[in-house]
């Protein structure tokens, strides 16, 4: 066997994309059955064939190109290959996961578990074939035919991309062969109608999905590139994404497929093929490029950004967002690495944790003393040195030795931290293992029934291995529990990495984020932003990508017809609505007891108003009813004082008195309105003033008819004389007053007044005020009080011309026709103000109509009592009235 390398390491740099391609080709003339299989057992124990149980593992370490020109030639004589150092930890980790049970005294202390290694190399058909190989011999013999064979394998571990698993899930599961995926995310493997005996050790992609939404969505990056690979599951991938960006308001700018390159490509066809993509990424100005494959689909877009770093100097500096399929940090051979290209790329990973004894193990591998698939090879190409007797040429000419260390290779070409690949197969091996062991325990509880062989390991059948895995649980030496859920998807997660590189070619993943699998996105999405280190393009500032300037906190988006939703305008919110974030979809009313700021991007809290004692307003009604309700108490001394002079005697003194303590009461009421509603005030406030303001009517009233009769008992023979005196005054009020009560108690009974919290009247204050309850009885109550004031101005005015000595008559008409015009002006003016105006209006009319009466009543009689005594008479009263 002899492999020859395309292009010299040293040689020129290329300057086209055809060089590039030559130089990223490696071909070989190792034969097809030695690339694709390798059998081999771990002589940890001493064993026989007898009491071994097989595992297979598929893996992807080689990628290759066949040519096949007709349907009747041998595949064999086209094959070009290249192996991918980073992907054999792969198989040491499946081999140390063998050799961890093989040892373990506890776990299968009495079975073997013995192993064989198949290359996929990433071809699907091959995948197929090797899936073949494990069932049967591999020999040329027919299908479901073990002829000569006498190892059994229970179970697969593979493969690494969805093309390949399937193909093998197709095969394993028409015969029932549990299969457990450690790499491809495809939801297409978790239908469980399609594929029954697959087993997922790779966390469900709707994590993986929702995580990428939930990334860009806390950078606030809302204009992004797509670069995607060309096949089922990269269509799968923008079907699924595109949506959730779209419910996030997340847009793709642009999106480029990056075309399948192979060895068996001509030079012109790779360069056509890739030209586009290289094209958008020196153009376009996107600063967030979501990428999305596995090594194999994506090596085109390797090339390229190798190109333009290395060849052209001109390195893409994005941010790069990758997905757990692609490990972009490796390389096939000793060359440079792309480190200012994807300095600062954010990759979501498997989960991974490291394993106690692997990188132990891994360092005391020697290739001359191990027989595992592709040992010598991969050692080949990891150390650049040769095999002569294996006919492996480095252009070194170095003879490897054995004692080179893993250690010593830079990270690009292989790392010694176990990758989320690697632990999945780990934890697959186990797995396999624990459900044989709760097998075997299964056995030994059969045995004095004689059914011994029901589940004997040595002839046990793939099939019987499956109720025992769905209900497999463990703790794994990392210190995990391993289990399936409900479902049948495990439990891991995926980890945000954050790519640090360093200018010697080295790097640095550091866990900057966590998606747990089975958490909200709000919840299961962890992120440390402060840890990230951004690409040197930025400065170490955050990176912005959106399709215009975010619209500021009181402004909101609009999108236009025909744009997409993340190229938007920003229009200012409406009045008396607010937006408190960037880019917000549309304006907020604020909480009832909040308003907006002139900026309408917060809420201020409403100030609470009500007539209140400690603003100028309440403080003035206040003062006005204490100097009415003085003056009403002075007029009432006065009368007190001289009531036995003629003028209080010709007034009636039972009704004057009445009338002085209702005006009283009724500038008193006056503070059930000034100050904090409260309930009892509430109810007391209008019921009071309307029964109080019915007596002092009521009084008028009285003295009104009181001077209407006195006048007509004058005349001989008047049958009125009898009516004249206290009865028909008292009669008078106590009426009047007791329908007023009436219709308040009523009020009460059915629909009391109550305290409420006005939100809407004013925009930036609450107001607290007494809901009247029922308005209907509310303006019953004064439109009676009303009512009797009519009355008593009617009879008044038409008295106004009797005989009278001190002109009682024209005093009465006078003062109710200032009480009628006050309340008159009221309703409108009441009605056309809201919160405590209209209280202070009520007020005000209060304190305006009982000074009408008391002023317009009492003054001219007062004047007389204290000013001009001469006056009040019995002479003088005499005198006028027969004048």
């Amino acid at each position: 066997m002899g492999l020859y390398i395309h292009a010299d390491f040293q040689s020129e740099p290329a300057r086209t994309l055809k060089e590039v391609s030559k130089m990223f080709t490696l071909t070989t003339s190792l034969s097809y059955s030695s690339i694709y299989s390798w059998e081999t057992k771990v002589p940890i124990r001493s064993y026989s064939p007898s009491n071994e149980i097989i595992i297979g593992e598929f893996v992807s370490i080689t990628l290759a190109e066949i040519t096949v020109s007709l349907f009747m030639e041998d595949p064999d004589s086209h094959v070009k290959s290249v192996i991918i150092p980073k992907n054999y930890q792969q198989v040491l980790a499946f081999v140390f996961a063998i050799h961890a049970i093989n040892k373990d005294a506890e776990l299968l202390p009495n079975t073997t578990l013995g192993f064989k290694i198949y290359e996929n190399s990433f071809d699907s058909r091959q995948s197929c074939k090797n899936a073949l190989k494990l069932l049967f011999t591999g020999q040329g013999d027919p299908t479901n035919y073990n002829c000569a064979r006498e190892d059994q394998a229970v179970a697969a571990i593979g493969g690494l991309t969805s093309q390949t698993s399937i193909q093998m899930a197709r095969v394993f599961n028409a015969y029932k062969v549990p299969q457990f995926n450690y790499g491809s995310v495809d939801p297409a493997l978790r239908d469980k109608i399609q594929f029954p005996s697959f087993y997922q050790m790779v966390p469900k992609e709707e994590s993986q999905y929702i995580g990428i939404v939930q990334l860009l969505k806390h950078f606030g990056w809302t204009w992004i590139g797509l670069i995607l690979s060309d096949n089922d599951s990269g269509e799968t991938f923008l079907r699924t994404l595109r949506p959730r960006l779209l419910l996030s308001h997340i847009c793709i700018a642009w999106m480029q497929v990056i075309p399948k390159i192979g060895g068996n490509f001509a030079e012109e066809v790779v360069e056509e093929k890739l030209r586009p993509i290289q094209l958008t990424l020196l153009l376009s100005e996107i600063s967030v490029i979501l990428v999305y494959g596995d090594r194999q689909s994506l090596e085109g877009l390797h090339m390229v950004l190798w190109l333009n770093e290395i060849i052209f100097m001109n390195p893409v500096q994005r941010v790069w967002i990758t997905t757990a399929e692609w490990d972009y940090t490796a390389v096939w051979y000793r060359g440079k690495f792309t480190t200012k290209s994807f300095n600062g790329t954010l990759s979501f990973t498997l989960h991974s944790k490291q394993v106690p004894g692997f990188v132990d193990f891994i360092e005391k591998i020697n290739p001359f003393q191990s027989a595992i698939l592709f040992i010598k090879k991969f050692w080949f190409t990891a150390f650049l040195c040769s095999f002569p007797q294996y006919k492996f040429h480095a252009p070194s000419k170095v003879n490897c030795t054995g004692e080179e260390k893993l250690e010593s290779l830079p990270r690009t070409v292989f790392e010694m931290e176990m990758s989320g690949q690697s632990y999945n197969i780990y934890n697959a091996v186990y797995a396999v293992a624990h459900a044989l062991h709760a097998m075997d325990l299964a056995r030994a509880k059969l045995k004095f029934r004689g059914d011994v062989d029901r589940w004997n390991l040595q002839k046990v059948q793939p099939w019987q291995l499956h109720s025992f895995l769905r209900n497999i649980h463990f703790n794994n030496s990392a210190g995990e529990d391993i289990f399936f859920d409900d479902s049948g998807d495990p439990t891991g997660g995926y980890d945000l990495i954050n790519l640090v590189t360093f200018r010697n070619q080295s790097f640095q993943r550091v866990q900057v984020g966590r998606m747990e699998p089975d958490a909200t996105p709000e919840n299961g999405f962890t992120m440390n932003g402060n840890a990230i280190v951004w690409n040197h393009k930025f400065n170490q500032m955050q990176p912005s990508s959106t399709c215009v300037e975010s619209c500021h906190p009181g402004q909101s988006m609009f999108v236009q017809p025909g744009k997409q939703v993340c190229c938007y305008d920003c229009v200012e919110c409406p009045q008396g609505r607010i937006s408190i974030q960037m880019d917000a979809d549309q304006c907020e009313m604020c909480p009832e007891d909040q308003y907006p700021n002139k900026k309408q991007d917060q809420c201020i809290p409403k100030e609470t108003i009500y007539l209140s004692y400690v603003e100028p307003l309440g403080d003035i009604l206040a003062v006005l009813a204490l100097f009415l309700s003085f003056i009403t108490v002075v007029v009432m001394w006065i009368f007190i004082q001289h009531h036995n002079t003629p003028i209080v005697k010709a007034n009636n003194w039972s009704i004057t008195f009445t009338l002085l303590c209702s005006l009283l009461l009724c500038f008193l009421c006056s503070f059930l309105f000034i100050g904090r509603p409260g309930k009892v005030t509430c109810l007391l406030r209008q019921t009071v003033f309307s029964i109080i303001f019915s007596i002092a009517v009521a009084c008028v009233l009285a003295k009104t008819i009181t001077v209407v009769l006195a006048f007509m008992a004058t005349k001989p023979g008047n049958r009125m004389r009898k009516w004249v005196g206290k009865r028909v005054a008292a009669l008078v009020m106590i009426l009047s007053s007791l329908i007023q009560i009436g219709i308040c108690a009523v009020w009460l009974a059915t629909s009391p007044p109550f305290p409420e919290f006005d939100m809407h009247s004013q925009v930036d204050t609450i107001i607290v005020q007494c809901n009247e309850g029922s308005a209907l009885m509310f303006y019953m109550a004064l439109g009676y009080m009303s009512f009797l004031a009519i009355i008593s101005f009617t009879m008044a005015f038409f008295a106004r011309k009797l005989p009278d000595t001190f002109n009682e008559a024209k005093l009465i008409t006078f003062s109710m026709l200032v009480f009628c015009s006050v309340w008159v002006s009221f309703v409108p003016t009441y009605l056309s103000t809201k919160g405590k105006y209209m209280v202070a209006v009520e007020v005000f009319s209060i304190l305006a109509s009982g000074a009408g009466l008391l002023g317009c009543i009492f003054l001219h009689k007062c004047y007389i009592i204290v000013l001009r005594p001469e006056l009040n008479t019995r002479e003088q009263l005499v005198r006028k009235k027969n004048g």
